[in-house]
């Protein structure tokens, strides 16, 4: 069956070291993977229903765990950052994502949207106080959620920290990924058609909903193929072109680049400006030294807005959750706020 999801291809990639033994759990590892006890569909709009998951202990502590992209739907190591005998870990695929419907639906799928329906799901299963825990657009989702919601709130966890400033998107497009896979880049950059503008997230929206299915692929491939290769430290060319014979990435190349060429559909520095709301949440901060995707500056830049917040720089790491040195960081920043 094909893979529909970059996340869950992600998920099976050797590079990120997922098929740890469960036999036992290592406190400075994640936990083995637990099976959802229910799942279902939320209506949340005339158009959308989104649908969730619930895995670990009924009667545990809630966390709210948001995936990323946005795009990227949720997958089965998303479950491995708790203890499932505490927690009650909701997972879901947001609009358009994943097995939401309609599927790769863009209309009405915007951030303000999201956030609503994390609200209508956390009311829906009647989960009260919950903690929060999202990596590169889920810490962004997380973060306007948190905003909109503080009084929801026990606790954040935020990985690969992505506040969708200008600046930030302009480094993810145009050219700053360049110091470190200027090749990678020089690649890119030959799909898009005029390479001289900085506007490539509307270039390539542009080629994404173009009629001609030669050109939907093209841009499709291409932005999937950059983004594959520098989400990871160490990922072979033979790695991502292997990827494509079970992953159509249209969806995900569609939906990400709806949400970048539109600022993310917030206006600009609000995660920073709106970042005293959630001043007193705790929350912990956990960032690859060596992220190229979401520079440690932005997680730096967000812990100075919360003083009180923990910031972790996991060394030798890159973007991707799964990588051994980072999932061990953020297991022990949920063991901690438990």
């Amino acid at each position: 069956m094909p893979i529909r999801s970059l996340a869950c291809l992600l998920a099976v990639l050797p590079v990120l070291d997922l098929a740890a033994p469960s036999s036992a759990i290592d406190p400075l590892d994640w936990y083995p993977i637990p099976e959802p006890f229910e799942t279902g569909y939320l209506r949340v709009s005339d158009i959308h229903e989104i649908y969730y998951e619930l895995c670990g202990n009924p009667e545990g502590v809630p966390v709210l765990v948001l995936h990323g992209g946005p795009g990227g739907g949720s997958y089965p190591s998303l479950r491995r950052f708790h203890d499932p005998e505490k927690y009650l870990i909701v997972l879901h695929d947001q609009r358009g994502a994943g097995r939401s419907k309609p599927f790769c639906e863009l209309k009405d799928n915007n951030t303000p949207a999201l956030v609503g329906d994390i609200e209508r799901l956390r009311e829906h299963l009647k989960l009260g106080r919950c903690h929060v825990f999202g990596g590169s657009w889920g810490s962004t989702l997380a973060l306007a959620y948190a905003e909109a919601y503080p009084d929801n709130i026990r606790s954040l966890v935020l990985r690969g920290v992505f506040t969708a400033t200008a600046a930030e998107i302009d480094h993810f497009y145009h050219g700053g990924v360049a110091t470190h896979f200027p090749e990678v880049y020089a690649r890119f950059q030959e799909v898009i058609p005029k390479p001289d503008r900085h506007d490539y997230p509307r270039q390539l929206l542009a080629m994404l909903q173009s009629e001609n299915t030669e050109v939907r692929r093209r841009a499709s491939l291409a932005w999937a193929r950059y983004e594959m290769k520098i989400v990871a430290l160490e990922r072979s060319d033979e790695e991502v072109e292997a990827a494509f014979l079970t992953w159509d990435p249209y969806d995900f190349s569609l939906i990400e680049n709806h949400y970048m060429a539109n600022g993310c559909f917030l206006e600009e520095g609000q995660l920073l400006r709106n970042a005293h709301k959630i001043a007193s949440i705790p929350t912990v901060i956990v960032h690859g030294r060596y992220d190229v995707i979401c520079t440690p500056k932005s997680a730096f830049r967000l812990h100075q807005a919360l003083p009180k917040s923990e910031l972790v720089f996991v060394e030798s790491a890159g973007h991707g959750g799964g990588d051994p040195r980072m999932r061990a960081a953020l297991v022990r920043a949920t063991q901690s706020l438990y």
